[in-house]
């Protein structure tokens, strides 16, 4: 790592020869694989970059010129370049975050790890630049799959509209988002992928015809005005220049001559430009490369000679989901499944693979991806559409406006839902449960273990009339959690055992284990509880609040925000059943967490057995209190 421990500021790739460029790319890939493979991280994407980012900080000044990395997760490489190569605790609480982070670096710009918005944060920028009189450079990196969201596209229309507005657009072609990119744009970029470049005709030709007598400048001339229909014949960039856009490519990603060429006359072109990369996801590491899923997108921690992992961990949550679509896929042949560009992280991959015609990847277009689904419903199948919970967020007005209000059989599986931990702030899955409160007829369920994701999944899919939600967390399915009895709609998981019970614990989803604990723990003093699992959470079940009125102090615990939450909707419906019992919630502060493991984040915000048992006893003491005072207050005095 001779090269690569002197680099801290970009500046210090200056002095580098060709021949010392290539040995840092090789040092930093050896870098990537022995600092990922010990803690788990974004591989692929950033062996894929290694070149580009050198390229874009030895011809722009970071962090006067801003450069932008869409999603985020291949920004490894721009840390190492910028002065953070302790990689020993990334994605862990106290260290490196998985991606860009202002706190981190003035060379970081966007935080938010949610895809195709880098074009309108450049926009934005570039609009700022013009106004304030700045001279600074604004450079997007976005990859393929980002371009096939539509934010991406509504963003070049705008870029687009100001032909003086310097703006340089990287496309880092991979042809991968996670798993290989689809569509009609990957199609497009395909073309452009496997057609000899206009640019080097053009130079060729300008080269034979200036030394042509008499006819030869005006010819290239006037080929040079026809070169629109030209480019056309020689490699169709047309769709980037209809939209008024300069194109520069395509160029390998992995020659920094040829990318620092490109660069620099993108640089001085005073408009839009799009500088088309072609990279290979993975390069380098040949683990990576034969993995055809997603080479090697994110891994946990893995042996870095073979690639294996280190360490296997039983079921999880999105494998018990993904087998119980195959199961259900085989009972009704009206099943079809959903993804946005993320098939095999959601579990659809066993199911793609048993019904290929039945699974519709719809590139990173979660709001296309809902809209659809409601076609698929109104023609009348069932469509399951499986996306990260916090990716959910990006659709609400299309679960709103078209499926809920058009009544659509559709049903939304939310993986990763709740605190993920380690991927940061923009990817815990914890507004889900608030933003849904609002849809009229949606019903929203909350499984507990791996057996309520198939007994719910399979109650899902049953409603043709309105949306259906299943959510459920990240990593590990623990136990079969199981229930002692039933109540309406609900799973009675532990019995007071006593006529005028304390506490009702409403137990919602995933931590149906730990308010067991807090259960038990307020059993010891001297507590009487009972627990209860909804189930489905929304609408509220109307058997909880007679349930409630036979307890002194309800208590919701859930793994979303608290506001607007679970907790919030229990309350509402015991206010208009005129039950007037002291409720405690608990549940996600409204704040944005910091990358930490699970466990890190629920100690952090105070969502542990200890912490919630704590404030139930102070509570319940505090009624106690009160009642002995009203007592001693209402009772006569005696002799």
């Amino acid at each position: 790592m001779a090269l690569l421990t002197r680099i801290r500021t970009p500046r210090d790739l200056d002095r580098l020869s060709p021949e010392q460029l290539d040995q840092l790319a090789a040092e930093v890939r050896t870098f990537l694989v022995d600092a990922v493979s010990k803690t788990g991280g974004h591989l692929g994407p950033n062996l894929g970059v290694v070149e580009l980012t050198i390229a874009l900080h030895r011809v722009f000044d970071s962090p006067k010129d801003k450069v932008l990395f869409d999603t985020g997760h291949q920004s490894y490489v721009h840390k190492l370049l910028t002065g953070r190569q302790d990689f020993s605790k990334l994605k862990m609480k106290g260290g490196l975050s998985g991606y860009p982070s202002q706190a981190e670096s003035e060379h970081d710009v966007i935080e938010n790890s949610h895809a195709s918005t880098v074009l309108g944060w450049a926009d934005g920028l570039a609009k700022a630049n013009q106004i304030l009189k700045k001279d600074d450079h604004v450079v997007a990196v976005i990859g393929d799959g980002a371009l096939t969201g539509g934010m991406a596209w509504e963003a070049l229309n705008n870029i687009a509209a100001a032909k003086d507005r310097p703006l340089v657009i990287v496309v880092n072609d991979n042809e991968r988002s996670y798993a290989p990119t689809i569509g009609g744009l990957a199609n497009h970029l395909a073309t452009l992928r496997t057609t000899d470049g206009y640019e080097r005709f053009l130079a060729r030709g300008k080269d034979i015809l200036e030394r042509t007598p008499v006819v030869g400048k005006p010819l290239y001339e006037t080929l040079h005005g026809a070169k629109k229909g030209l480019k056309d014949f020689i490699a169709p960039q047309g769709m980037f220049e209809d939209l008024g856009l300069k194109y520069v490519g395509p160029i390998d990603g992995h020659d920094i001559e040829a990318l620092e060429s490109a660069l620099t006359r993108a640089k001085r072109f005073g408009g839009p430009v799009i500088v088309h990369c072609l990279t290979e996801k993975g390069r380098g590491y040949q683990p990576a490369l034969q993995d055809e899923a997603d080479r090697f997108h994110a891994v946990g921690k893995i042996h870095p000679d073979t690639g294996l992992p280190i360490a296997t961990s039983g079921a999880d949550w999105t494998s018990v989901f993904g087998e119980e679509m195959v199961a259900l896929g085989k009972e009704r042949e009206d099943i079809v499944a959903i993804t946005a560009a993320m098939l095999q992280p959601v579990g659809l991959d066993k199911f793609a693979k048993e019904f290929p015609e039945r699974v519709f990847d719809v590139g990173i277009a979660e709001q296309h991806g809902a809209v659809s689904a409601a076609g698929l419903a109104t023609g009348g199948l069932h469509p399951v559409f499986a996306v990260y919970a916090t990716f959910l967020n990006r659709a609400f007005d299309q679960v709103l406006m078209d499926v809920a209000l058009h009544r659509c059989g559709v049903t939304f599986v939310l993986d990763r839902a709740g605190v993920t931990g380690t991927d940061g702030a923009s990817h815990n899955g914890m507004w889900d449960m608030s933003i849904l409160q609002v849809v009229p007829g949606l019903r929203l369920a909350a499984p507990r273990d791996a057996d309520q994701v198939r007994a719910q999944l399979r109650e899902a899919v049953e409603v043709t009339d309105a949306p259906t939600v299943v959510r459920f967390s990240k990593g590990a399915v623990g136990p079969a959690v199981p229930a002692v009895g039933r109540v309406g709609g609900m799973d009675v998981l532990r019995e007071a055992g006593s006529e005028r019970p304390d506490v009702l614990l409403v137990s919602v989803g995933a931590l149906a284990p730990m308010c067991l604990e807090i259960a038990d723990l307020l059993d010891k003093q001297g507590i009487s509880t009972t627990v209860v699992d909804p189930r489905w959470v929304k609408p509220v079940d109307e058997a909880l609040a007679p349930l409630a009125a036979d307890h002194r102090v309800v208590v919701t615990v859930e793994d979303n925000s608290r506001v607007g939450g679970v907790g919030s909707a229990v309350a509402q419906a015991l206010r208009d059943a005129g039950v007037d019992v002291p409720l405690r919630d608990f549940g996600i502060p409204p704040v944005f967490l910091d990358h930490a493991s699970r466990a890190e984040v629920l100690a952090e915000i105070g969502l542990t057995a200890p912490d919630v048992a704590r404030q139930v006893t102070g509570l319940v003491s505090r009624l106690d209190g009160r009642f002995e005072t009203a007592r001693r207050t209402v009772e006569p005095a005696r002799d």
